[in-house]
């Protein structure tokens, strides 16, 4: 990728690239360990940037590939025990899309200049952010930069530019500081971190469209019980728990997996004979396919029947998590339109979206979350409750086998929350569903910045392609003379 007309103008030293890579896994790691330091994303998206002005495209593809390899791997250490050495490989692939960007970054400042890479920088972005996200076989969201605002009571920018929007943003940022003088660009970054660390541990609350007030029956009561592979006794023994500590509770949810098949008839007869709805995952036997099923969570009703159901959307990669779900449907409940997702669906914004545009009101989410993972596994998975509601302004009732399950308002704040591993803990709270969720600007946003990356490649491929031919023709120009 190198050009004859580069607008590369002081292009990174070897020691320069060192230093701005460790930079980026510095900030990175600060800012998703310590949420009064996730100001430092920024910092890290900023990092990022910078690398794009290394000396060549090969150092710059490889600074970047470096720097995703050291966030990813201790962020996603507990892969290597789910995986073993395969945990390995998918770091390495994670990191792919970092090294990526930077490269494609590049591209952009070394033929249009940094006023334009500061347009197209954002672009690139978001459209790698969505791709690797959410769109290609390993597709894998956690980490983006949105999620780490999810450590603070509301997250910060999400509920206004969604979780994509975010990294967006902040590359908007980091391209036009490239582009002004040193100076300047050390004086405003510098504020503008400031600031955000500033808001973001101050709160930033994000209002929220609710159904009008009604009186104490304007939402469920839900309870929500971890439980890790439970025998159908100690389910039951629960279950009885429950109606002694809340009895006025409405709806009880427990894991996904709670089953290894459909819920069995002891449960069915117990929410009939106490008149309550539970919401609970199993395996749903595929009609004329006796090896195949689906990973379910069922409605109970108070009359002891299964009156909903719905699979899993997005089977986990590499396991045995059944055929994914034929279609998505709501649960016209007692208490508005009720979305459900199971555990990796919440990860997915192409799920929850189809939900919202449903009507979703409130959103249930029964998850298979292994103590064996380690806690650092549970604490990323539980960034995601918290950023998903305040994106789509929907609250959220998510229940682990273990911790952290969480009870979160459509601002993203976690009202009630579980500990790690907490077998036998359980919570209560009544939640209200809004009138009305919404689907955030970065949903029209990604797509976008995705045909952008995609015709930018292009652009670069026949660019290179070119470029070979008409030195191929000069060599044999050469040679006949």
């Amino acid at each position: 990728m190198t050009s004859s007309t580069s607008q590369l103008r002081h292009p990174l030293s070897l020691l320069g690239t060192a230093v701005w890579a460790i930079v980026a896994v510095v900030a990175f790691h600060l800012a998703y360990e310590l949420a009064a330091l996730s100001c430092l994303i920024g910092l890290y998206v900023f990092a990022l940037v910078q690398l794009s002005r290394a000396a060549t495209p090969v150092r710059a593809f490889l600074a970047g590939w470096l720097t995703g390899l050291l966030v990813f791997g201790p962020q996603l250490a507990f892969m290597f025990g789910v995986f073993g050495e395969f945990g390995v490989v998918l770091w390495l692939i994670g990191s792919f899309w970092i090294g990526l960007f930077v490269v494609l970054g590049h591209g952009a400042i070394e033929r249009f200049g940094t006023r334009w890479a500061v347009g197209l920088l954002p672009m690139l972005f978001i459209g790698l952010e969505y791709f690797r996200s959410e769109l290609y076989p390993l597709k894998f969201s956690w980490l983006a930069p949105g999620y780490t605002f999810a450590g603070h009571g509301q997250p910060l920018l999400v509920p206004h530019v969604g979780v994509y929007g975010v990294g967006f943003l902040l590359t908007l940022v980091a391209a036009g500081l490239t582009h002004v003088r040193a100076r300047i660009a050390f004086g405003v970054g510098a504020s503008l971190l400031i600031a955000l660390g500033v808001v973001a541990n101050v709160g930033w609350a994000s209002p929220t469209k609710t159904a009008p007030e009604k009186a104490d029956t304007d939402g469920p009561l839900v309870v929500g019980i971890q439980m890790e592979f439970p025998s159908t006794i100690r389910i039951v023994a629960a279950l009885d728990k429950a109606v002694s500590q809340h009895p006025d509770f409405d709806l009880l949810v427990l894991s996904e997996y709670t089953f290894e098949r459909t819920p069995p008839l002891a449960v069915l007869d117990w929410c009939r004979q106490n008149g309550r709805y539970l919401i609970v995952g199993g395996k749903d036997s595929v009609e004329d396919r006796p090896d195949d099923f689906r990973n379910t969570a069922f409605v109970i009703s108070p009359d002891g029947e299964v009156v909903f159901k719905q699979a899993k959307s997005v089977p986990i990669q590499f396991f045995a998590d059944g055929l994914p779900a034929e279609e998505q449907r709501l649960w016209d409940s007692p208490w508005g339109k009720i979305g459900i997702c199971i555990c990796y669906d919440l990860s997915y914004t192409r799920v929850v979206d189809e939900l919202v545009r449903q009507g979703a009101q409130l959103l249930i989410v029964p998850t298979m979350d292994v103590t064996g993972w380690g806690q650092h596994e549970h604490r990323l998975h539980a960034k995601i409750a918290p950023t998903r509601a305040a994106e789509y302004g929907l609250p959220i009732v998510r229940v682990c086998s273990s911790g952290i399950s969480q009870i979160v308002t459509p601002s993203g704040q976690v009202t009630e929350s579980l500990p790690f591993p907490g077998q036998g803990e359980s919570f209560a709270a009544r939640v209200r569903p809004v009138e009305k969720a919404r689907i955030p600007i970065d949903r029209y946003l990604a797509p976008l910045g995705l045909i952008v990356t995609v015709l930018f490649v292009g652009f670069l491929v026949v660019e290179s392609v070119l470029k070979s031919i008409r030195k191929a023709r000069a060599t044999r120009g050469v040679g006949v003379l």
